[in-house]
């Protein structure tokens, strides 16, 4: 069966193309580069020993859109990764956020109505929640006035696929709620690679710890949690990789409930920032250079998953460790530069 990946040389993406591929699907990535690079190909294809199509196509260009779908009618089902994502960077730049992450949204699942087969796993976000009333965070939740454009965008995206499914009966739509995902693939052939200043805590922790960076700044030490820092659920990319596997099979094979479902994707587990730096430290055996700055707008000081519908009705469940992921990601620094 031929999938579509968009943003499939992305961090995530990249991670779920090579789940698929050893599920024996035939995957079709399609990737502005703007946020990637045209050498995670290799790395996939090193993993997998499988080249996945790739075509270089910007989502934002409609008529680019209409013409894609046009050569591949064939899709059996698209997972949607192609958006921008960094919570500050949103802030200071809104439109360019709303372009990007809700247009190029529009324009794909207006060309999916064309297909026989209509699976769409959608990347969204816990952002949906804001600052959550209790914890862990289940579905159940009320989604809140986003704390940022980023945030907004994965609310509205969610909203257009659900409104979309109303009217569209062929359409069969999984939202992933991901929590915080982080590490690189036990091969270091792909990880995490930002283009410029990380947006990111883990590849600004590895950068500061070979070098690249003088200083770690982990923004806010007067939040009301046990050190004072935020807390997350850091959840390993592979583990999250593989949950979009097994939410597009849920949908080939008509296990789904209705044509628009949603599910949260964690760890079940809350880490504050302090604990992932120690948690660093020991598995690299490097001290960190850090300081505390101010807060960064945006972020909200906790949140963690209820992990309880994924494991029970998707049937996944994370393996990997909050240590695993940053042993992980600790080598993957290494060998892109070299060390």
């Amino acid at each position: 069966m031929k999938i579509l990946v968009t943003g499939g040389l992305g961090f995530i993406g990249s991670h779920t193309v090579v789940e698929l591929q050893n599920e024996g699907f035939e995957v079709v990535v399609i990737d502005d580069l703007s946020n990637s690079s045209l050498q995670v190909l290799d790395g996939i294809t090193a993993i997998t020993g499988v080249r996945p199509y790739f075509e270089k196509l910007d989502l934002k260009i409609k008529n680019d859109v209409k013409a894609f779908f046009k050569n591949h009618n064939d899709l059996a089902g698209v997972i949607h990764f192609a958006a921008s994502k960094a919570v500050g960077e949103s802030v200071n730049e809104p439109l360019m956020y709303y372009e990007n992450n809700i247009n190029t949204l529009v324009y794909v699942l207006q060309e999916m109505a064309n297909l026989d087969k209509q699976n769409f796993i959608f990347s969204s976000s816990c952002t949906v929640y804001g600052q959550a009333d209790e914890l862990p965070i289940t579905e159940n939740a009320p989604v809140k006035p986003a704390e940022s454009p980023y945030g907004n965008t994965k609310q509205i995206g969610e909203e257009i696929i659900k409104d979309t499914c109303k009217v569209q009966e062929k359409l069969n739509c999984i939202a992933l709620r991901y929590f915080n995902p982080i590490g690189a693939h036990p091969s270091a052939e792909i990880g995490e690679l930002p283009i410029g200043v990380p947006q990111n805590l883990v590849p600004f922790i590895t950068q500061t710890a070979i070098g690249i960076r003088e200083q770690l700044s982990v923004f806010g030490g007067d939040y009301p949690t046990p050190d004072g820092t935020c807390i997350r659920d850091y959840i390993h990319v592979v583990d999250l990789a593989k949950a979009h596997v097994v939410a597009l099979q849920r949908l080939l094979s008509g296990k789904n409930d209705s044509n628009f479902e949603f599910f949260n994707l964690g760890t079940g587990k809350g880490s504050s920032v302090l604990e992932a730096i120690q948690s660093f430290e020991k598995v690299s055996g490097k001290k960190l250079n850090y300081k505390i700055a101010d807060r960064r707008e945006g972020d909200v000081i906790s949140a963690y998953a209820d992990t309880n519908k994924a494991n029970e009705v998707l049937g996944w469940k994370t393996e990997l460790t909050l240590d695993d992921a940053m042993a992980s990601a600790w080598k993957w620094e290494k060998k892109i530069r070299n060390k």
